[in-house]
């Protein structure tokens, strides 16, 4: 990175210290320029959120080639979520540790494993977990839901799987077969709160390594606040069921059941 725009970057994140500083990379022509913005998370000691009135004014003035923020008081080692958001984003991820000045990039590799990735709401959930085994196993593609943490806490707020899955082109079945989607309530929650993929007897994933044994009957899921894994469906898991979900491209006869 040029000389110039990470001395911008330094001021910018002394300038907010002890909150995080966060900024676009862009490419104006054949020059780069570091465009500040506002973060406006509701907890900017502990992370950032890009003003998106800032965002479109930088989109304004060039092509934005970077996302940058800073790590007060701590490493430029990137967290689980900055390394989430660096894939979601596809852009590189440039993080700026301060006051010790520790410059780190990061860009995004295009793929994910579906096992043992951390738990990130938003961006690497039980949702996301689904959504990508769908892409990789039928090409299936989804729209971006969103979804705000603690939705399913909310009695009169929306239930987003209950809502949501026609839109995405599911219907509801009576007994799962392979690629089907379990939605279960975990924990204490007053909608359905949690979805996996059903795996039948075969516990295989392409090009992954599940270290997975048994009989089954297996499900793919990502529980929140732990790694991504693949368990056996069956006695809670089974009794926690509220929807069994089979996407139209396989009833349509599109995808088989293999």
């Amino acid at each position: 990175m040029r000389k110039h725009i990470v001395t911008a970057i330094q001021a910018h994140a002394a300038a907010e210290y002890p909150r995080e500083c966060c900024g676009l990379l862009l490419a104006v022509g054949r020059a780069q320029q570091y465009f500040p913005c506002r973060n406006i998370a509701s907890e900017p000691n502990e992370e950032f959120r890009l003003d998106p009135e800032d965002y479109a004014a930088a989109e304004d003035l060039g092509e934005v080639i970077g996302i940058v923020h800073s790590h007060p008081d701590a490493t430029s080692r990137p967290s689980p979520r900055d390394l989430a958001m660096c894939e979601a984003t596809g852009l590189p991820w440039h993080i700026l540790s301060w006051p010790e000045a520790d410059l780190r990039s990061i860009t995004p590799t295009g793929s994910t494993p579906l096992l043992n990735r951390p738990f990130v709401h938003g961006v690497w959930d039980c949702w996301q977990v689904c959504a990508d085994w769908y892409k990789g196993a039928w090409g299936l593609e989804f729209e971006a839901f969103k979804r705000d943490d603690g939705w399913w806490e909310q009695a009169d707020g929306p239930s987003l799987y209950e809502e949501a899955y026609e839109t995405a082109g599911f219907v509801r079945v009576d007994q799962p077969h392979r690629g089907d989607m379990i939605v279960m309530a975990v924990g204490r929650t007053a909608h359905p709160n949690h979805a996996g993929i059903y795996l039948g007897t075969d516990a295989a994933l392409p090009d992954e390594e599940s270290n997975t044994f048994g009989p089954g009957p297996f499900l793919l899921h990502h529980l929140y606040g732990r790694p991504s894994e693949i368990i056996v469906f069956g006695g809670p898991w089974h009794d926690r069921t509220r929807l069994i979900l089979r996407h139209t491209t396989q009833i349509n006869g599109a995808i088989g059941y293999g």
